[in-house]
């Protein structure tokens, strides 16, 4: 095994033992860079004096490299949220997250492809060229972050940070077979990135193993004096409940009887996983699905589309408002495509005679959604279902689908806007294509130890991790 192909927490462990040298994980890591990034176009920038830092044995993260998504602020590397507006941007101080990455003994690898300003869920909205899945070449890595879980699936880095918005971390890591956490919205500060939607964003790890990212998020997360949405409460350390197991759980499957989902290979797998909760001790119940507010049951995906769309497209045209060549060198001109649509749908949305309308009322069925989840944890612990309704899809299958982005995070918009945390674990493997499946755990505000003890759980007795079998 190449040093590269380590887990997070194995390459810690091997060198505190001095079984290996920073210099050669750096050495496989290069190698690997070096043969896959012109193929798969994930970093966009990297940073070339990594090597040169001193050794970190005495940090948490033993100065190992890390992946970031283009949207982090990095001190000194430019951040260009692969937009052509900011293609010359290089930031003076770094994001919070970032801050706190470096602290903990974390190296910034590299910055990595995204879909621009973070519209969309393919990667192909990129301003510098559309990432390609390491999984098989001919197919997306999904997105926002697909540069960020495409690099931790091809072992070009230990770990990676990515950003959520509505499925920005869960859905490429489901599309890439790699394990992406959704932090409770106000766990991990937003202060120092490039803003989309600042009522949903949540920056979190991407990581080879439940293990890799829990460990990481011990680090992110806190209250930050620059981001005032970010919680006082304290931080547990979330790897606490590794190995616990799942003995007297209740786990709710959702969405398996959607009419995109009924008798899909998505949905069979979630059957199957709850077969594997049972034989753990967990008790495992089906949620229906409902229409309306119904206690018991969990309300209809289809409706948080329409609330997302309103509510993301109104705060993008706030906040790319200031992106007007002044500060930046490049102007509103160099906005792409989909850009331009969101601004121009949003502002319509919020202008007068049409926030009631639309704005208003979005929220309004928004908190719908929190108390129908509200009423489901008080009967479960964790609720599973599927990532994505389907498996990675072709190169150029977003082209002139103005809301491909929505539709392949279906599943993962109700609790995208409503704060909840979530995480992907891979939960099956299509031999033929080489992709991957995932399943999403999702528990109740402030509680990602519940769906950290049930997604290692079930990563710990079953095969689909492949580095679980390394």
């Amino acid at each position: 095994m190449k040093l590269n192909e380590l887990t997070l927490v194995d390459a810690i462990k091997k060198l505190r033992s001095h079984e290996i040298s920073i210099a050669d994980l750096y050495h496989d890591i290069g190698e690997e860079i070096e043969k896959k990034n012109s193929v798969y176009n994930i970093f966009l920038t990297l940073n070339t004096d990594a090597l040169e830092k001193p050794e970190l044995f005495d940090l948490p993260l033993a100065g190992l490299p890390i992946a970031v998504k283009d949207n982090f602020l990095t001190k000194g590397m430019k951040t260009t949220a692969s937009s052509n507006v900011l293609k010359k941007f290089v930031p003076p101080f770094d994001a919070t997250v970032i801050d706190r990455l470096k602290k903990s003994g974390g190296i910034v690898i590299g910055k990595t492809n995204m879909d621009a300003w973070a519209h969309g869920s393919s990667t192909e909205t990129s301003d510098f060229g559309v990432t390609k899945n390491p999984r098989n070449p001919g197919y997306l890595p999904g997105g926002s972050s697909g540069g960020s879980t495409a690099a931790v699936a091809a072992d070009m880095c230990m770990a990676a940070l990515g950003s959520e918005t509505a499925g920005s971390i869960r859905q490429p890591s489901s599309w890439c077979g790699v394990v992406g956490l959704k932090p409770t919205y106000g766990r991990v500060s937003r202060a120092g990135i490039v803003p989309m939607a600042s009522s949903t964003d949540s920056p979190g790890p991407i990581g080879k193993t439940v293990e890799d990212c829990a460990l990481l998020l011990n680090f992110l997360a806190g209250k930050d004096p620059y981001d005032g949405t970010t919680s006082p409460m304290p931080i547990p350390d979330f790897t606490k409940v590794l190995s616990k197991g799942v003995n007297g759980m209740r786990i709710g499957i959702c969405y398996i009887d959607h009419p995109q989902l009924r008798g899909s290979e998505a949905a069979d797998s979630i059957i199957k996983a709850g077969l594997v909760f049972e034989k753990l001790g967990a008790i495992v119940k089906s949620v229906p699905l409902s229409e309306s507010l119904v206690k018991g049951k969990i309300l209809n995906p289809d409706y948080a589309v329409a609330v997302y769309t309103i509510v993301q497209r109104s705060e993008v045209s706030s906040n790319l408002a200031g992106y007007n060549g002044i500060r930046y060198d490049l102007g509103r001109s160099e906005f792409g495509s989909e850009a331009k649509r969101r601004i121009m749908l949003g502002t319509f949305t919020l202008s007068k005679g049409y926030a009631d309308k639309y704005y208003v009322e979005a929220q309004q069925v928004r908190s719908l959604y929190r108390k129908n989840f509200q009423q489901l944890f008080q009967e479960y612990d964790v609720l599973i279902a599927p990532t994505s309704p389907g498996f990675a899809l072709p190169l150029g299958a977003s082209k002139d689908n103005p809301m491909f982005g929505e539709l392949e995070d279906l599943l993962l918009e109700p609790s995208s806007i409503t704060g909840l945390p979530g995480v992907n674990i891979p939960c099956f493997h299509d031999e033929k294509t080489n992709l991957y499946l995932g399943m999403n755990i999702i528990s109740d505000m402030w509680q990602e130890e519940k769906m950290i003890q049930a997604a290692d759980a079930f990563e710990r007795n079953t095969t689909w991790n492949e580095w679980r079998k390394k």
